[in-house]
């Protein structure tokens, strides 16, 4: 058997914060169950055993939300419990936890690090752009409590890195941003593009990424991320990180660059798997983790179909010089779907500009990185 991954939900869509953007939520609220609860541990029993039985080589466990961390600390210990129990083929076991850390001591940072997760902890630069969206129930910003939590990650030497979602807003600040994370010596970087909710034409709330913020971002974030890597200052940021690999002739292992969909096994609280955290929605049920094996759910209608949408390529796409390093862009930014088609790239125009900007350079870094 092949190697497995999961992106486990165990608080649904629970959450301390509400984000003016998140996208999770607008799932959740057009589902007919918007959130499931917590998962109870003998659900965590039955996911854990079917996965190391199917898995060979590397099994991955990763939690997100919601914020994952409202299900408690126990239920992690559990999990550590579950693994080491129904781990008898010794395969690797990786864990992964997507955090916006409000829930996170020193009990849990010690944990974190004693079992060696990879945490995303979500940060949206400096005070004043993080909390203009990152607010909890009471209006409040989290900033403060989030550079705290970071305090304990580094005090207990926690692997982790900075996930930070571009709107509108912040795409203006590239700069402001990105010296930001530098001074703070935080040199893994994921920057993901704002989502408006499924099944609405993109571009029409306050918070909305727009295609021409979104060049002037990515060029202005190159351009200083370029400066540093030619001067020997190493700063991880994913989305290049993958251009390169791919101009190196590697796999891209973030899937919306791959060009077609893959069938994932996103686990919601309730067992419910769905094939990507975009689409976990009742059209995309695969079926529930308690009764169906992992290759009944890939193999299953809902999840074959879901690929195949994903096939099709624009016509304008097969003529652009930057096909092969674009391949489309991720399927959600090619909704709304017409006759199950998608179309073009919301963002295409903006990624053709940064490629024709970028495009050599990062051909140039490519290259050094092969010499080394």
């Amino acid at each position: 058997m092949p190697p497995i991954s999961l992106l486990i939900k165990p608080s649904s869509s629970n959450c301390n914060l509400r984000c003016k953007y998140c996208f999770y939520h607008a799932i959740a609220e057009n589902r007919m169950t918007a959130n499931y609860g917590m998962m109870d541990v003998g659900l965590l029993e039955q996911m854990v055993k079917k996965a190391l039985e199917y898995a060979d080589h590397v099994c991955t466990f990763a939690f997100q939300g919601g914020e994952p961390t409202l299900i408690g600390l126990e239920f992690y210990k559990k999990l550590i419990e579950l693994e080491k129990k129904y781990n008898l083929k010794k395969v690797q076991v990786n864990n992964a936890l997507q955090t916006n850390g409000l829930m996170i001591d020193e009990s849990w940072a010690k944990f974190l690090a004693e079992n060696n997760f990879l945490v995303g902890i979500s940060l949206d630069g400096p005070k004043d752009i993080h909390d203009a969206n990152r607010i909890d129930a009471r209006s409040d910003g989290s900033f403060n409590r989030v550079m705290n939590t970071i305090e304990l990650f580094n005090k207990y030497k926690v692997e982790y890195n900075v996930l930070f979602v571009v709107n509108a807003y912040v795409a203006r600040h590239a700069s402001k941003i990105y010296n930001f994370f530098k001074r703070h010596n935080f040199k893994y970087l994921q920057f993901i593009p704002c989502l408006d909710p499924l099944n609405q034409q993109p571009g029409g709330n306050e918070f909305s990424l727009k295609p021409d913020r979104f060049t002037y971002f990515l060029k202005s974030l190159f351009d200083l991320w370029y400066e540093d890597t030619m001067k020997g200052n190493m700063i991880s940021i994913r989305y290049f990180d993958n251009l390169i690999g791919m101009f190196m002739g590697y796999r891209p292992e973030a899937c919306g660059m791959s060009g077609q969909c893959q069938c994932q096994f996103v686990v919601e609280a309730d067992g419910g798997v769905y094939p990507c955290d975009f689409y976990v929605t009742d059209e995309w049920l695969l079926g529930n983790i308690k009764d169906k094996g992992f290759d009944e759910l890939r193999n299953s209608d809902a999840g074959k179909s879901f690929i195949e949408m994903s096939l099709p390529v624009d016509p304008k796409c097969k003529e652009c010089r930057w096909f092969n390093l674009c391949r489309g862009g991720c399927r959600r930014d090619r909704e709304p779907f017409v006759d199950k088609k998608a179309g073009l790239n919301y963002y295409c125009e903006s990624y053709r500009e940064f490629f024709d900007y970028a495009g050599e350079r990062l051909r140039q870094v490519a290259a050094m990185f092969m010499q080394r």
